[in-house]
């Protein structure tokens, strides 16, 4: 087959076909452009400095904040907590500008102004469309907008300054000698953050009030203290004002919540009858733990029962025989393990003496304990003597007439192991813990209660120091006491604090460990290691 090489010769022998394009000159100022694509005969340079795309958006603007409690306004009627020059505050910024939806917004920072020129400065970065008489180009344009800080007072404080301040008031109430248990819920608050909605803390007589200013913060307060703590509580309303026309009604709210009045190591006689309810445990007893129960211990066999709050508050018992403050020291003179274990319990036997009676009279003492894995011959115990005291207590003297229990009733209980610690002690940790603020009451404090509240402290940091369990539900923080920065590198280093000192202590005081403590912020300092 042949092959037409004519008409491959004359294609290739075709001239190349060049485009011209039609430039024009810019009619501002002369620069030649393209004129297929420059509709409105503008150059780029031009298009700038003609067109603004930030046009319909404004350049000034007002922000409100409040001196009172550092909140800003956002509209309509929104007060929020927000740093400066934060995102939070940026987005606030942004939302007071109108027309900046119509854009593109492509940057926004703060620059920096002087803190009291009361005046907020934000650059932006938009985008744009320039329209058609530009030949719809896209232009970048960058701006600064001018914040000018007005001071207005949220409805919150301008409230704080009349007599209806609160809404709802929580009553917290505890029939008791001491406060120590006060002591470990505002340590479980503070760990947990149930008080901060509350506006203020006062003391109260028996216990605390917390005012809210919600309802709803007040019921939140209470849900809190009854998942820790066995606890009754009841409602009622004061109306405050009401509007006929619209039938609308102010109420204050007030909820009286009252505390079971048992405490750890207190010695609890039960009702015979409720002692059998509950497992048909020995009446006399010993409280170890308050929580959503009440639990029960009987030294004598290591049994436990706990009793619910339902329970208790179905049918409320004098069931207290002594308190801590009943404490009496005794001295371990012999000891032998039974073998029982339950937890950290071991039933044994002990013989123990008066620490008083020591070089007087050789009277002593047995009985049977649950501290058989702490206790050693020598060492100091504290504990309930019940031959040599008088107990008003109903159900106690229901145990003594009864011919099944009478004969069971010991003469002591033991309730803790005891430490002997010096003046110095409280000096020493290195470990603090946290205090919420409260007001006082109206009425000075009279000087035996601020002994007594100093006191029930010092005794519940020991406790807490003692007993592990305890420790573990609480938030404990260094020390930021220069005096102790020696002693907590030694405890970084295994060291015991005791042990430098030059008086001896009896007994190995309980030595809390730096990997249980935690960084107090509020006291760093820039120039610390």
């Amino acid at each position: 087959m042949d092959i037409d090489s004519g008409v491959s010769g004359q294609a290739a022998m075709v001239p190349a076909v060049h485009k011209t394009t039609a430039t024009i000159l810019c009619y501002n100022c002369g620069a030649p452009i393209d004129g297929t694509i420059s509709a409105g005969a503008l150059c780029n340079d031009c298009i700038k400095l003609t067109i603004d795309i930030s046009a319909g958006i404004q350049r000034e603007a007002v922000i409100s904040f409040c001196r009172d409690c550092d909140r800003w306004l956002q509209p309509p009627n929104q007060w929020i907590v927000a740093a400066p020059e934060s995102q939070q505050l940026l987005a606030l910024c942004l939302r007071k500008l109108t027309g900046l939806n119509k854009t593109r917004l492509i940057d926004a920072g703060f620059i920096w102004t002087e803190p009291h020129s009361r005046r907020v400065k934000v650059r932006l970065t938009i985008q744009g469309d320039a329209g058609e008489s530009a030949g719809g180009a896209i232009l970048q344009q960058t701006f600064v907008v001018e914040y000018r800080l007005g001071y207005h007072q949220c409805p919150d404080c301008a409230k704080s300054y009349t007599a209806n301040t609160w809404r709802a008031v929580v009553q917290l109430r505890q029939k008791i000698a001491h406060k120590r248990t006060f002591l470990y819920l505002e340590q479980l608050m503070l760990k947990h953050q149930a008080h901060r909605d509350a506006i203020n803390i006062k003391e109260a007589r028996d216990g605390l009030d917390f005012f809210f200013s919600q309802r709803n913060h007040a019921e939140k307060f209470l849900e809190f203290l009854a998942s820790v703590s066995p606890v009754k509580s009841k409602k009622s309303s004061e109306l405050i004002s009401m509007n006929i026309q619209e039938s609308t009604k102010s109420y204050k709210f007030t909820y009286s919540a009252e505390l079971v009045p048992i405490c750890r190591e207190n010695l609890v006689a039960l009702p015979i009858k409720l002692a059998a309810q509950l497992g048909n445990i020995y009446p006399i007893t010993i409280c170890t733990k308050i929580g959503t129960a009440i639990t029960l211990l009987d030294p004598r066999t290591l049994q436990t029962a706990d009793l619910a709050a339902t329970i208790y508050w179905r049918s409320p018992f004098r069931g207290i025989i002594a308190d801590t403050q009943d404490l009496v020291e005794f001295v371990v003179m012999e000891l032998d393990l039974l073998g029982p274990k339950k937890g950290r319990y071991v039933l044994a036997e002990a013989t123990v003496a008066r620490a008083s009676d020591l070089g007087s009279n050789d009277q002593t003492y047995y009985t049977r304990t649950h501290l058989g894995g702490v206790l050693h011959v020598g060492d100091s115990v504290m504990g309930y003597d019940l031959s040599n005291t008088n107990f008003n207590n109903p159900n106690l003297e229901a145990v003594e007439q009864s011919g099944t229990f009478a004969s069971a009733i010991p003469d002591v209980v033991l309730i803790k192991k005891a430490f002997v610690r010096n003046e110095k002690h409280a000096k020493k940790r290195t470990w603090k813990l946290k205090r919420f603020g409260k007001e006082e009451s109206d009425m000075a404090p009279r000087k035996q209660d601020a002994d007594r509240e100093e006191r029930d402290y010092e005794m519940f940091l020991r406790d807490v120091e003692e007993d592990e369990e305890l420790r573990a539900t609480l938030a404990l923080y260094k020390s930021s006491n220069k005096g102790t920065k020696m002693q907590v590198d030694n405890v970084k280093k295994g060291q015991n604090v005791d042990e430098m000192d030059t008086e001896s202590e009896q007994g190995e005081v309980p030595v809390i460990g730096m990997d249980e403590l935690l960084e107090d912020l509020e006291d760093l300092d820039v120039n610390d290691p």
